[in-house]
C-alpha cells in the first residue's frame, strides 16, 4: 500500500487532541476521543495487511506478530526503562512498586486489565499512574492477536467475500454490545477490547468496502469526516458514557476520511500535521509521563513547556528508536533473535523485581524510612468500614469483650476507632465500630435520599438501644459534606453553594447528637480534623528531592483550617447541647500555633491528605479523659 498522507494527518489530529486534553482538559473536553481515531486507523491498516496477505496466499501468523512487536515494543520498552530509572530517584516505595507493576503490565500488554481493576480513567489518582495511557496499546495488541485468527477463519468460510460479510456482522454486533455495556459497566467498557473492537473493525470496513473514485464525494467525505472528529473533541466530555453510541461521532468521522482517501487535502496533508503524524506514536508514549511530572510537582503553567517537551521527546524517540530496522523473522526457532522481545523481557524482569521488593524502601535514609512506614491506616479498615448498606447489627466489635464505646461516622472515624480500641484493650474493653464511606449526617433525611440514609438512621437507633454502650465518639468530615473537596485549588477554600442542603446536614447532625446524648452517659464530638494541602506521601516525595529532614513536616496553616471549617465551627460554638456532650479538638493534637503538621517526630499523622493515620488518631484519642480510655 502506498503511503497515505491522509492517515498520517489523521494521526496528528488524534495525538494533538489527546495531548491537549491531558494538559488542558477545559480547552478540549472531548480530546480523549483521539484514542478512538487511532483505533479506527489501526483497524484499517491491520485489515489491509492481513487481508492482502491472505488473498495472495502469503500470510504468516508469526511474521505478522513479530512485525507488530518490532513496531510497538522498542519505543514502549525504552519509555518504561527510563521511568524505572527515574523512579528509583524520585518515587516513594508504594509509588515505585506501582510503577514496576504497570511497567511489566505495559510491555506484556495487559495493563488495560490492571487499570480496569484499579480505578476510573478520569479520577484524581490517574495522575499518579505514569503509564496509564498504555491501556490503549494493550487493547490494540489484544486485537492484533485475535483479529488475524478471525480473518483466517472467515476466509475459509468464504474467501474475501466471507471476510467482508463476517467483519460487517461483527462490527454491528459489537457496536450494540458497546452501547449497552458502556452504561452498565462503564469502567470495563472503557478499558477492555470487547467494547472497543467495533471501532477497529469499522476501520477494517473502510478497507473492505472502499469508496469508488469520485472526486466530488471524496472531498465532501473528507471535510465532513474531519468536522465530525472536531465536533466530538469540542462537544463530548467525560460525563458521557464512553465508548457508547456517542463514540460513533469521531469513529464515523475517521471512517469517512479513510474512505475519501484524499492525499491532497490541506486539512491533513500539511507540513505540520505530516511531521506530527510521523512522530505521533512516540509523542503519545511520552506525553502522559510529562503530564504526570508536572502534576506531581505542581509546576505552574506546565502545559507551555510540557507540550514542547512532548513533541521533542516524540521526535527523539521516532528518530532514534522507531527508525531502527529490526531484523524480520519468520520462523519460530529464530524467535530468540528478536531484540525487541528481549527489550520487553528486560522491562518485565526489572518491573517485577521492583514489585517483589515492594518499591525498595532501602533506597531511603533511616528517618525517611521511619516516616514512610508510619503512613498507615487502620488494619480494621477493610474488614469493618463499609461503602454500601450493611445491617448495623453486623458492625465490628473489637478488641475487648466489654463493649462500652461506639465510634460512629464516616471514613474519618475508622482510625479513631482503632486507636481507641488499642487503649481500651488493656482493660479488656472494646468498641463497636460504625463507619460508612462518604456518609454525611442524615438522620432527618427522607428515606432513600442517599445511599447511606437507611444505615445512618438504623445505626443511631442501634447505638441508642444497646445498653452495653455508655460512651459514643462521633466524627465526620463536616466541611467536605458541606462544601466539597479541598485539595484541588488549595489554598482557596471552596464555598458552600447549597445553603438549604447545609442546613439539612447540620440539623441531622444536631438530632443525632441529641438522640445519643439522651441515651448515653457521654457523647464526644470530634471537631474537624485538619486537612493537608496534598497527600502526605506527596509531601514526603517533595522533601526527598530537596533532601530535607522528614522529622517535622508542616501542612496547612491554622488560618486555612479556620477558614475552611468556619461554618461548622461557628455552628458548634452556638449549638445548645446537653452537658454530657463534649468536644475533642484535633488542633490540640496535630497543630502548633501557626500550622497543622503532616509529620511530627518522624511519624506521619495522615495516610492521605485528610484521613488521620493510626499515629494521628492515637494523638487525637489521647484528648479523651484518661479515666475513660
Amino acid at each position: 500500500m502506498n503511503f497515505r498522507y491522509d492517515i498520517n494527518g489523521l494521526r496528528a489530529i488524534a495525538v494533538i487532541a489527546v495531548v491537549l486534553f491531558h494538559f488542558k482538559p477545559a480547552w478540549l473536553p472531548g480530546g480523549f476521543a483521539g484514542v478512538d481515531v487511532f483505533f479506527v486507523i489501526s483497524g484499517f491498516l491491520m485489515t489491509s495487511i492481513v487481508v492482502r496477505a491472505i488473498d495472495e496466499k502469503r500470510f504468516g501468523l508469526l511474521k505478522f506478530y513479530l512485525a507488530r512487536a518490532n513496531r510497538i515494543v522498542p519505543a514502549l520498552a525504552i519509555l518504561c526503562l527510563t521511568l524505572l530509572v527515574l523512579g528509583w530517584f524520585i518515587l516513594l516505595p508504594e509509588e515505585y512498586a506501582a510503577l514496576g507493576k504497570h511497567a511489566w503490565g505495559s510491555v506484556a500488554f495487559i495493563s488495560n486489565f490492571m487499570y480496569w481493576q484499579e480505578a476510573g480513567y478520569f479520577d484524581a489518582a490517574s495522575h499518579q499512574k505514569w503509564l496509564l495511557h498504555t491501556w490503549s496499546l494493550a487493547v490494540e495488541w489484544q486485537f492484533y492477536l485475535l483479529y488475524p485468527l478471525v480473518l483466517l477463519g472467515l476466509s475459509r468460510l468464504g474467501a474475501i467475500a466471507g471476510i467482508k460479510r463476517g467483519v460487517l456482522l461483527l462490527t454491528g454486533g459489537l457496536f450494540i454490545y458497546s452501547a449497552l455495556t458502556s452504561v452498565l459497566w462503564p469502567s470495563a467498557s472503557y478499558y477492555l477490547l470487547a467494547a472497543r473492537a467495533w471501532e477497529l473493525l469499522l476501520g477494517g470496513l473502510a478497507f473492505l468496502y472502499p469508496l469508488s473514485q469520485n472526486q466530488k464525494y471524496s472531498r465532501i467525505f473528507n471535510v465532513s469526516g474531519i468536522g465530525l472528529i472536531v465536533a466530538a473533541y469540542v462537544l463530548v466530555d467525560e460525563s458521557i458514557s464512553w465508548p457508547g453510541y456517542m463514540a460513533l461521532v469521531p469513529v464515523a468521522g475517521t471512517y469517512l476520511v479513510l474512505i475519501a482517501a484524499r492525499q491532497d487535502s490541506i486539512l491533513t496533508n500539511n507540513r505540520a500535521f505530516q511531521a506530527l503524524g510521523r512522530w505521533s506514536y512516540s509523542i503519545y508514549l511520552w506525553h502522559w509521563p510529562v503530564v504526570v511530572l508536572g502534576y506531581r510537582y505542581d509546576i505552574t503553567y506546565w502545559w507551555i513547556p510540557g507540550m514542547l517537551v512532548c513533541v521533542l521527546l516524540g521526535f527523539i524517540s521516532y528518530r532514534f528508536i522507531e527508525n531502527i530496522k529490526w531484523r524480520r523473522l519468520e520462523h519460530l526457532f529464530d524467535l530468540w533473535q528478536a531484540k525487541p522481545l528481549w527489550l520487553g523481557l528486560l522491562v518485565i524482569i526489572m518491573g517485577s523485581t521492583v514489585v517483589i521488593y515492594q518499591g525498595v524502601i532501602e533506597r531511603f535514609s533511616a528517618p525517611m524510612q521511619q516516616a514512610l512506614n508510619s503512613v498507615t491506616a487502620s488494619p480494621k479498615r477493610e474488614q469493618c468500614h463499609i461503602d454500601e448498606y450493611q445491617n448495623p447489627t453486623e458492625a465490628c466489635e473489637y478488641f475487648g469483650k466489654d463493649i462500652r464505646w461506639a465510634v460512629f461516622g464516616d471514613s474519618h472515624t475508622v482510625e479513631l476507632a482503632y486507636a481507641l480500641a488499642l487503649q481500651l484493650k488493656q482493660k479488656d474493653q472494646g468498641v463497636k465500630h460504625f463507619s460508612f464511606s462518604g456518609c454525611s449526617p442524615s438522620l432527618l433525611h427522607a428515606a432513600g435520599s442517599s445511599r447511606c440514609t437507611r444505615w445512618y438512621k438504623e445505626s443511631v437507633k442501634a447505638i441508642a438501644e444497646d445498653n452495653r454502650i455508655q460512651h459514643v465518639l462521633i466524627n465526620h468530615r463536616y466541611s467536605w459534606s458541606l462544601a466539597g473537596e479541598h485539595g484541588e485549588d488549595y489554598p482557596k477554600v471552596p464555598d458552600i453553594t447549597n445553603n438549604a442542603r447545609a442546613q439539612r446536614i447540620v440539623k441531622s447532625l444536631d438530632a443525632t447528637i441529641h438522640t445519643l446524648a439522651a441515651a448515653k452517659q457521654t457523647v464526644f464530638i470530634t471537631l474537624p480534623i485538619p486537612e493537608l494541602p496534598k497527600p502526605v506521601m506527596s509531601m514526603l516525595a517533595d522533601i526527598q528531592i530537596t533532601d530535607e529532614s522528614p522529622e517535622h513536616l508542616p501542612g496547612a496553616t491554622i488560618a486555612y483550617y479556620q477558614k475552611r471549617n468556619a461554618f461548622i465551627l461557628q455552628h458548634f460554638k452556638q449549638a445548645q447541647y446537653p452537658p454530657n456532650v463534649k468536644f475533642l479538638n484535633p488542633v490540640k493534637a496535630l497543630c502548633n500555633k501557626q500550622k497543622c503538621m503532616a509529620v511530627i517526630a518522624g511519624q506521619a499523622l495522615y495516610f492521605d491528605d485528610n484521613h488521620p493515620s493510626v499515629t494521628g488518631a492515637q494523638r487525637i484519642i489521647e484528648l479523651l479523659p484518661e479515666k475513660l480510655r
